[in-house]
């Protein structure tokens, strides 16, 4: 892992220089219109892998949730439209990154990214057309950049917002999901669906290419700053344009603010970034958030991404009485 680590790291700064150029990845066969950008080009690294080198599913296989062969704390992404609730493991999302899937009706995308830890499902048609997405080896603050295959350009997965190419400007919208342990999905939606491998001997399916990430101490090749007092690998909850430390949730295990919004923590689910297999991964539970009785649009991610994607976004944390203000954008919980 430290030498693939190495190595990547090596080509990103590499693309930081030179090689973060239209003139560099037409080289690489890209005919996407880089005229239009909303980016500095320098933002964008190499990854390492070329494009959709991490392959998405595109015909993604399920089957019903009392035959799969999941462990109870494994995290999944829990999606549902119209009574059509499925499952996606990250322990086969980690190795793909984008599924391309269709959802009672509703062609959608299905997206994780390891290295910000942020599983976001979009829908995927845009003016009519429907969109396949793929990978594209770029990541910009760490996060993954994905391209659509009708006209090559390029899309923040943090936000589902063209970057580059033709649709830039153009933002996917997001659907309402969560990751939560394989139990809860299994005991709410019995006649669930939950993606398989298309080919379990494709890649090490449950295992983690990612050891210790979380632990690491700073994101890969990522070039930002970070708020003070602040691990950047921490974990908070994102809900519209804030963010909740995830340790303060889980010290209160349910935090309600004055709009109605309720967010609370259970124990339960295993990290797909800590351990080599993802069920023996460390409990981080399970959150859940809903806004005047409803469920509500969220996302558990690293702290450091979205203060890359949202720098002015308050992320409150627990503060103590007559202890010292945090800085802003830290804010004390209420």
């Amino acid at each position: 892992m430290r030498i693939a680590v190495a190595f990547a790291l090596l080509l990103g700064l590499m693309s930081a220089g030179a090689y973060a150029s239209p003139e560099f990845w037409r080289s690489e066969g890209w005919k996407t219109d880089f005229s239009k950008s909303l980016i500095d080009f320098r933002e964008i690294m190499s990854g390492g892998p070329p494009r959709d080198g991490i392959p998405p599913i595109d015909n993604p296989q399920f089957v019903p949730a009392a035959e799969a062969r999941y462990a109870d704390r494994e995290p999944v992404i829990t999606f549902g439209l119209d009574g059509d609730w499925r499952a996606y493991p990250l322990s086969v999302l980690i190795w793909h990154e984008v599924v391309n899937d269709t959802v009672a009706g509703m062609p959608v995308l299905v997206s994780y990214c390891p290295l910000c830890d942020s599983a976001i499902v979009f829908e995927r048609e845009v003016d009519g057309q429907i969109l396949r997405f793929g990978t594209t080896g770029k990541l910009r603050h760490s996060d993954l950049v994905m391209w659509d295959d009708a006209t090559e350009s390029w899309w923040q997965q943090f936000s589902g917002r063209c970057i580059i190419g033709t649709y830039a400007g153009e933002t996917l919208p997001m659907l309402p999901s969560r990751v939560e342990a394989f139990s809860l999905f299994k005991a709410a939606h019995p006649g669930g669906k939950v993606l398989v491998p298309n080919d379990e001997n494709m890649r090490a399916y449950g295992s983690n290419p990612y050891v210790a990430y979380e632990e690491s101490g700073w994101p890969f090749l990522f070039r930002g700053e970070v708020p003070e007092g602040v691990f950047p690998l921490a974990r908070v909850v994102r809900v519209g344009g804030e963010a909740w430390a995830l340790d303060l949730l889980r010290e209160r295990q349910r935090i309600e603010t004055g709009d109605g919004l309720v967010l609370t923590w259970t124990p339960g689910q295993a990290t797909a970034l800590g351990s080599h297999t993802i069920a023996e991964g460390a409990d981080i539970g399970n959150v859940r958030v809903r806004r005047h009785g409803k469920d509500a649009l969220y996302h558990v991610t690293f702290m450091f991404a979205f203060h890359a994607f949202q720098p002015d976004g308050p992320i409150y944390v627990g503060c103590k009485d007559g202890g010292p203000k945090p800085e802003p954008p830290l804010q004390c919980a209420p």
